[in-house]
C-alpha cells in the first residue's frame, strides 16, 4: 500500500509542476483526492507550486486539500459553505479517512458513533462500508462485534499529521528515545551482572572439580595401600600355614617312628 501510494503522490506532483494555471491546478487537486489509491496529502500540500492559488478564486481547493490531509466528514459539513462541492469519490474518500481517524484515535468504535460521523442510517450500511470500503482497501484491520455493536480496531494507517501536533508527536518521539535509552542501560548492567555471575560459576565449578578430583586420587592411594596391606597379611597368613602344616607332617612322622 505505501509503495502504491508513492507513486501516486509521485504522479501528482509532476503533473502538478507541469500545469499552467489556477484552474489546472485545481482540476489536479479534485483528481488526487477523488483518487482511490491515495490516502495522504501532507507532500501534494507542501509544494510551493500551490501557493499561488491563495490568492485567486480557487484558494478554496488549497482548503479542500488541507481537509483531505487533516480533516472529517463532519469538518466537510459544518463548513461546507466554504468549500467546494465533493464528487461521489471524494465523498467516498472523505468517509474513509474519517474511519481512519476514528481508528487510529479510539480502540473501539460503537456503531452509533461512526453512523453519526459518517451519516449513515443504519448498522448494515455502515457495516458494508466497514467491510468494503475500509478494511478491503487495507485503512483498517479489525473485529465486527455484533453483540456489542461496535468495532474492534486491531490495525489503522496513518493519516498525515498536523503541523500544529508536529510538537507534541517530537515530544513523544523524545519521551520513547528516553526510555528506550533506559532500557538499554538497564539491560546492559544485566549482561554484565550475569557475565560476572557465570564467572563466579566458573571458578565455583573448577574449584568443585578440583576438589573431587583431590579425593579421587586420595581414595586411589588409600585403595592401591589398602590392596598392598591385605596381599602381605594374605602372604603372611599363607606362611603360617605352611609352617603349621609342615610342623603337623613333622609330629606324624615321629608317631610312625615310634610305633614301628
Amino acid at each position: 500500500m505505501e509503495q502504491e501510494q508513492s507513486e501516486v503522490i509521485e504522479y501528482f506532483v509532476k503533473k502538478t509542476f507541469a500545469s499552467s494555471n489556477a484552474n489546472a491546478l485545481a482540476s489536479i487537486l479534485v483528481e488526487a483526492t477523488s483518487h482511490r489509491n491515495l490516502f495522504t496529502f501532507s507532500e501534494i500540500l507542501s509544494l510551493p507550486y500551490l501557493q499561488q492559488l491563495k490568492a485567486t478564486e480557487n484558494s478554496v481547493y488549497l482548503d479542500m486539500l488541507r481537509l483531505f490531509a487533516y480533516g472529517t466528514w463532519s469538518d466537510y459539513t459544518n463548513n461546507a459553505g466554504r468549500l467546494p462541492q465533493l464528487i461521489p469519490d471524494q465523498i467516498l474518500k472523505l468517509k474513509q479517512l474519517t474511519v481512519l481517524t476514528l481508528a487510529r484515535t479510539y480502540e473501539v468504535l460503537p456503531y452509533d458513533q461512526m453512523m453519526q460521523e459518517l451519516d449513515v442510517t443504519n448498522v448494515h450500511e455502515l457495516q458494508d462500508f466497514l467491510i468494503n470500503e475500509c478494511m478491503y482497501s487495507g485503512l483498517v484491520r479489525g473485529k465486527l462485534d455484533h453483540l456489542r455493536q461496535c468495532f474492534v480496531v486491531q490495525f489503522a494507517a496513518c493519516r498525515d499529521l498536523k503541523p500544529a501536533k508536529l510538537g507534541s508527536m517530537i515530544q513523544t518521539l523524545s519521551n520513547w528515545l528516553s526510555t528506550s535509552e533506559n532500557l538499554l542501560v538497564s539491560i546492559q548492567e544485566k549482561i554484565i551482572w550475569a557475565d560476572a555471575r557465570d564467572e563466579i560459576e566458573k571458578k565455583h565449578r573448577k574449584c568443585v572439580e578440583e576438589n573431587l578430583q583431590e579425593v579421587k586420587n586420595i581414595l586411589v592411594k588409600y585403595l592401591f595401600w589398602a590392596f598392598i596391606e591385605v596381599a602381605h597379611c594374605k602372604q603372611a597368613n599363607f606362611a603360617i600355614r605352611n609352617q603349621e602344616d609342615n610342623e603337623v607332617r613333622c609330629v606324624l612322622k615321629r608317631k610312625r617312628h615310634i610305633t614301628f
